[in-house]
């Protein structure tokens, strides 16, 4: 199963997230959500990769977001530090 990507899905009956390891052909397949059995949906990811400096400072070197929320910025954001 190694070299396949993992693809996020939501529920819009249950809200439901979740994540499946599926082969590239299989990847434009219809899924059922794992709680109601609804017809899923795959989300778009995003990822931002961090690096620190020196003096121990954070800065996104990819990405435009943390990933933990779609905003490009926030004063609140825990994950690079």
């Amino acid at each position: 199963m190694s070299g396949m990507p993992i693809y996020e899905y939501i529920c819009p009956s249950c809200n439901a997230g979740f994540e499946l390891r599926r082969s590239f052909g299989e990847a434009g397949e219809a899924v059922s959500c794992p709680k109601c059995q609804a017809s899923a949906r795959k989300l778009f990811s995003s990822f931002t990769a961090f690096s620190k400096g020196a003096s121990g400072e954070s800065s996104s070197i990819m990405g435009d977001t943390c990933g933990t929320c779609p905003a490009t910025s926030c004063a609140t954001c825990e994950t690079g530090s």
